[in-house]
């Protein structure tokens, strides 16, 4: 069977995963050959908890940008941090978004990427419950069920939530779900509490849905991550990537209001959710270049992962927050290097 090239594996992958076929197929593809050719790929996701994932995409930078250097531009969409792992792990996508705790995660269980932009300081998740619901806070939920999306920020956030009221997380059920099916879950009574995810929990709120408990550091950054095979072999591409991000967090903070249409068209919700989401749990202000802050709360979060079975050794965290970051690509971020 003729070898394939990584660009080439890159790109049936990355189709097979829009087409949601990625799991069972993704064995087959190994070695097939792409029937356009030799060209380059970028294979990048888009996001709705990664509004910068979202303006990149819409303005068409990456294309433009790509347009003479035969270069084919392939967006694929995750749904929770946990599936941008999955395709980051499986090399059908390049680049790929999540919190900062499932980068940490995914790095420690032997994942090869690397964090090469912050791409947002979001306060994403919280403790949601019913309009009805008796839960008042996070010592209620002892002896309940509780939906959440194991290996992201909101499962992470439940997790660090238990741990600051002494509560075992044997204690609780945990239902895993992906983030909307969480929330329908709680809606239709199923569990008694969710771990809940901007946008879908911003929308939520509108219909009735209480958070019984916030906390900003329990939140970890918004991580854009690079598989180290992209990284060695097209580091102008991930130069590129990084680029577009500074733009779109300029263009984000000059036209709040087209980026707060694109989020709730993205979303399917109202623009005064999308309002909420952007102006009020979204903070873009920040130093973008990974470094000590992601750092200072991924130490916090990584004990964690050994105590709940998600990491079998703290050896693999330690070993994992040496190796994560990578500062080179956002210190050098030029959003002028990116036409409109």
């Amino acid at each position: 069977m003729t070898k394939t090239r990584p660009t080439q594996t890159r790109r049936t992958l990355a189709g097979l995963l829009a087409a949601g076929l990625l799991l069972t197929t993704a064995a087959c593809a190994e070695g097939e050959a792409s029937a356009d050719g030799d060209g380059r790929t970028l294979a990048i996701d888009y996001a709705t908890y990664n509004p910068l994932s979202l303006v990149v995409k819409d303005q068409g930078w990456l294309e433009g940008a790509l347009a003479d250097e035969d270069v084919e531009v392939t967006w694929v969409k995750s749904d929770g941090s946990n599936k941008a792992n999955e395709a980051l792990r499986a090399n059908a996508i390049d680049v790929g978004s999540t919190a900062g705790s499932a980068a940490l995660l995914a790095r420690a269980n032997g994942s090869p990427i690397r964090t090469i932009d912050i791409y947002s300081q979001p306060e994403w998740a919280a403790i949601v419950v019913g309009e009805d619901s008796k839960v008042t806070d996070v010592a209620d939920l002892a002896g309940k069920q509780v939906a959440a999306t194991k290996g992201t920020d909101p499962y992470f956030f439940l997790l660090q939530s238990l741990a600051a009221e002494g509560i075992d997380p044997d204690e609780v059920t945990v239902q895993n779900l992906q983030h909307a099916d969480g929330w329908s879950a709680l809606a239709n009574g199923s569990v008694d509490a969710w771990a809940g995810l901007d946008p879908i929990m911003a929308a939520a709120e509108q219909e009735g849905a209480k958070l019984v408990y916030r906390n900003i550091d329990f939140n970890t950054y918004g991580f854009l991550n690079a598989t180290e095979e992209f990284l060695d072999e097209e580091p102008e591409l991930a130069q590129l990537v990084v680029d577009a991000y500074a733009k779109a967090r300029d263009w984000l903070q000059e036209n709040p209001d087209e980026a707060v249409a694109i989020l709730a068209e993205a979303a399917a919700i109202d623009e005064a959710v999308a309002q909420t989401v952007l102006t009020e749990r979204t903070n873009l202000d920040f130093d973008h270049v990974p470094g000590q802050a992601q750092l200072d709360v991924l130490t916090t979060v990584g004990p964690l992962f050994v105590e709940s079975g998600d990491v079998e050794d703290q050896s693999q965290i330690d070993a994992a927050l040496e190796e994560l970051l990578t500062d080179e690509y956002a210190a050098k971020a030029d959003a002028s290097r990116v036409a409109d």
